[in-house]
């Protein structure tokens, strides 16, 4: 999931600035429109709240609070990217390139302006669903396995048993999660780690270990993830797969993120959860909207899966469907399908993107029927 970003107590004093563009003078306020730019800055102009604000001065709306501070975050980064490439235009002599320049960065700006706004709304979208309280999870090791050899409930829809290994194809990326035999201690809580990594035309581009602590309830919570996205570079000898961004790595109860819960014990259509919680890297929410699905009995849900899978899966009813969304990608939802004694066997994009589908599996005899069509 691509995530950055930076959340920053501040205070800008703002002054009204020219510069000598591609286009004449360009004042600070006059580039980003004064009502815009004073919302992003936290300086609201007044008699006036943040658009779709709801009360966010109110004490109590700590949810709503968050989205108005990073949406304020965001169009912070995105001044200082505009006046960069403001200032890096302001150094080509011919008239024609730092024109084109000028005019890259104000549709940058727009842009990033754009994204800010959706990113509000996501999180905004987030508040209706879980409320307004702070995400504070209280969690204490005696809530948690320690011992992953004798898990006393597993989940059945994400199984953490050591040696199980899936395999998914998607387009021309093939990924292999593997649940490895050692584990990690994250805020004095015992997590097991899995190794996902994902291949390109058979170039390891991502590479990631993942920090899953089952609670005793049966609930299973995502405590982070060290990823590290690859490329290899032609001309190179040899040529072997370069890290070239850790974006999205975070682990909870650093620098104030917070784990989030991947499988429920219980789900119950209409539960919502943050499955990670890393402000401006990491900002994943899922919903469930089915726990009893069947091939055939929901023509939505049918949208891009494949019949032999959900008949090898899901025959008895009882695959769990889930809405996936991320704060930091607005507008992009995903589908997510879990399978008793398996866990997730396809992942869909309903704007389209390829799908994910589940073609091996070592550990049930379902697996030896993979990959169906």
């Amino acid at each position: 999931m691509s995530k950055k970003g930076e959340s920053e107590a501040m205070t800008i004093r703002m002054k009204t600035t020219s510069f000598q563009g591609a286009r004449g003078p360009v004042g600070l306020l006059g580039a980003l429109g004064a009502g815009s730019l004073a919302v992003l800055l936290g300086v609201t102009p007044a008699g006036a709240a943040p658009r779709g604000s709801r009360t966010a001065t109110t004490t109590t709306a700590y949810c709503t609070s968050t989205a108005d501070a990073m949406y304020r975050a965001c169009g912070g980064e995105g001044v200082d990217d505009y006046w960069t490439e403001t200032a890096k235009c302001t150094n080509l002599s011919d008239n024609n390139e730092r024109m084109a320049c000028q005019k890259d960065a104000e549709a940058e700006r727009t842009a990033h302006l754009d994204l800010c706004a959706g990113q509000r709304d996501a999180r905004l979208e987030a508040c209706r669903l879980l409320g307004e309280q702070r995400y504070d999870p209280d969690l204490e090791p005696a809530m948690f396995e320690s011992d992953y050899t004798h898990l006393s409930h597993p989940n059945p829809y994400f199984p953490l048993t050591i040696g199980s290994q899936w395999e998914y194809t998607s387009g021309d990326e093939f990924n292999v999660v593997k649940m490895l035999d050692h584990t990690k201690l994250i805020d004095e809580i015992r997590c097991i780690v899995a190794l996902d990594q994902v291949f390109t035309l058979g170039d390891l581009t991502e590479d990631t270990n993942d920090w899953f602590c089952q609670a005793v309830n049966g609930t299973v919570w995502y405590f982070g993830e060290e990823t590290g996205e690859l490329e290899s570079f032609d001309g190179d000898v040899p040529s072997l797969p370069e890290v070239v961004s850790t974006d999205g790595s975070f682990k909870a109860d650093r620098d104030h993120d917070a784990g989030g819960i991947i499988f429920l014990a219980s789900p119950k259509k209409g539960d919502a959860y943050y499955e990670e919680f890393s402000l401006g890297n990491a900002e994943d929410l899922s919903l469930i909207l089915s726990t009893i699905y069947k091939y055939g009995n929901d023509r939505d849900f049918d949208r891009d899966v494949p019949r032999a899978l959900a008949d090898l899966f899901c025959s008895a009813g009882d695959c769990v469907v889930t809405r996936n969304t991320s704060q930091l990608e607005p507008g992009i939802v995903e589908r997510k399908y879990y399978a008793r004694g398996i866990g997730l066997i396809l992942e869909t994009n309903l704007n389209g993107g390829k799908a994910t589908v589940l073609t091996g599996c070592n550990f049930d005899p379902r697996c030896a029927l993979l990959p169906v069509h």
